[in-house]
């Protein structure tokens, strides 16, 4: 049985013969294929059938890539990997501070595409097999078995790499963990100067904790070396 046996994908570009290039050679490789190609059609596609990945073209006819991040996630937990032709990196960024899990720039190469996949899908892919762990934090609670948080007993919704990045803390509670240590773990490429995604997913986290981001509570800053995990005290 493959790794990939079971999930699905969404590819969402207007242009469609890149979408049947990235469908065959995924389809090869053992996943289950769908695709669309505007923005109007994906949030219902991705909204009805909540496949396991959303490849997402930023320029769309009718909704953007950004819009259709933005409006889906609230409800969808699953991940998302944008594609841009812009040199820009001002909508990358855009793209992951609203939700996206990862991004890649046009033009494509299948290969490459695959492996961003298998990592973004790997850890979500092993939660099954993950024997229940909990770590309580003073109010906030890090459950890995259900992929839940919750602070004083609310949940927090996270999306799949959010919550990749608050267990690799909560397993080291109290103790910095470089940038570069998550940038591997979550994402499996080494860390490069303008690579901003750490950065932006923790100030995703903190949002959702309710946290000030100028005196963290609970999700803080170590300076020169990372980030740690507290109490919230």
């Amino acid at each position: 049985m493959s790794n990939s046996d079971s999930q699905s994908v969404l590819v969402v570009d207007d242009d469609q013969r890149l979408c049947a290039m990235v469908s065959d050679y995924l389809s090869r490789h053992g996943y289950r294929v769908d695709t669309c190609y505007n923005g109007d059609e994906a949030v219902t596609r991705i909204q009805q059938h909540s496949p396991d990945l959303v490849v997402l073209d930023l320029m769309l006819p009718g909704t953007d890539g950004l819009s259709v991040c933005r409006e889906v996630r609230s409800s969808y937990t699953g991940k998302i990997l944008m594609l841009t032709a812009l040199d820009e990196v001002t909508e990358e960024i855009t793209g992951l501070e609203i939700g996206a899990d990862d991004y890649m720039t046009k033009p494509v190469s299948p290969r490459l595409l695959l492996a961003r996949i298998r990592t973004l899908l790997r850890r979500q892919q092993t939660t099954a097999d993950t024997i229940t762990q909990h770590v309580v934090l003073g109010d906030l609670v890090v459950d890995s078995g259900n992929r839940e948080v919750t602070l004083n007993s609310q949940p927090i919704r996270l999306t799949t790499v959010e919550f990749d990045l608050i267990w690799i803390l909560a397993q080291q509670a109290g103790t910095s963990v470089t940038r570069e240590s998550l940038h591997e773990q979550l994402f499996r490429l080494a860390l490069t100067p303008d690579d901003r995604r750490i950065d932006l997913i923790v100030s995703r986290v903190r949002k959702k904790l309710g946290d000030n981001p100028s005196n963290p509570q609970y999700l803080k800053t170590v300076r020169s070396m990372g980030y740690l995990l507290g109490t919230g005290r």
